[in-house]
């Protein structure tokens, strides 16, 4: 087994009632004898549990010691790429960023379930190194775009390993498909709910702007029974297990974090003769805050 992998994703998102998320507060009281308790509403401060700035040289490696790197192909995805080792797709650039690449060809003569690799890529993931349950997790990326282009920035239930998925539960915190440049995604899959049951809702940038066009910081409040989305800081969607209509939820217990750009497969489709290469998926940093 090469590690968890996305191979088992439909995307087919439905609708979900969009909601504020509250603010947590802490309660505290006087149990001495005197006046009366009093409560007060201060929010708890958070600490910081992850973060990754990708400061290094330019073509230096990601962080071992943080993410490891995923390799091979995706057939139950249908994707095209093949996922690279060391800083042939994933590199950082000397600027305090993150680059994955996603290239057209097969030099070295990589194999895909299809046959030769037409394409090449990187994914790389937490397992092992980091878990979060719970808090604030958030990602600045500059997303590329393009028919068949398809970048993710996700989390697996850690015990994906002893329950498979979709048992492990999955939260996607930002998912695009190219030939819908300027829209995001925000989904999460369990048992009942996965592939074309999957549950999730988008968020469409103002103006007809695209994510490719600059920066944008994607985020999820994360807290036991709920689940809120954001763009920009522009909550649009939180679920709660009140939205899974008797299936179970699966998202109190730890999850890792992945980061990938895929090439082609069952939801995006596949490049075209308008799609151009290389495309980048740049990330400014990733960070995950508990309170």
């Amino acid at each position: 087994m090469r590690g968890p992998t996305r191979a088992h994703r439909r995307r087919w998102l439905v609708g979900a009632t969009v909601l504020a998320l509250g603010v947590t507060t802490l309660l505290t009281t006087n149990a001495q004898a005197g006046p009366e308790p009093t409560a007060t509403s201060e929010p708890r401060p958070y600490e910081v549990v992850f973060e990754d700035t990708f400061d290094g040289a330019a073509g230096s490696a990601v962080d071992g010691a943080k993410w490891q790197l995923e390799t091979g192909d995706n057939i139950s995805n249908n994707e095209l790429q093949y996922y690279t080792q060391g800083t042939e797709n994933a590199e950082l650039d000397g600027n305090g960023n993150l680059v994955i690449t996603a290239e057209a060809g097969n030099p070295n003569n990589y194999q895909c379930y299809y046959g030769p690799c037409e394409y090449t890529s990187a994914r790389m993931n937490t397992s092992g190194r980091f878990t979060a349950q719970y808090g604030h997790v958030e990602a600045s990326i500059k997303l590329p775009q393009g028919q068949g282009i398809w970048p993710a920035f996700w989390m697996l239930g850690d015990d994906i390993g002893q329950v498979g998925w979709p048992n492990c539960g999955e939260i996607d915190v930002m998912e695009l498909v190219g030939h819908q440049p300027g829209t995001a995604y925000g989904t999460i899959h369990g048992p009942g709910y996965s592939g074309g049951e999957s549950i999730g809702s988008s968020y469409t940038l103002p103006n007809g702007d695209i994510f490719a066009n600059g920066f944008h910081t994607f985020a999820v409040d994360w807290t036991p029974d709920s689940i809120t989305w954001s763009v920009d800081g522009n909550a649009f969607q939180t679920l709660t297990p009140a939205d899974l209509g008797g299936d179970p939820w699966v998202f109190d217990k730890p999850f890792f974090l992945i980061l990938n750009l895929a090439v082609g497969g069952n939801w995006p489709g596949y490049p075209d003769d308008t799609t151009v290469f290389p495309q980048q998926m740049t990330v400014d940093y990733v960070r995950v805050e508990t309170s």
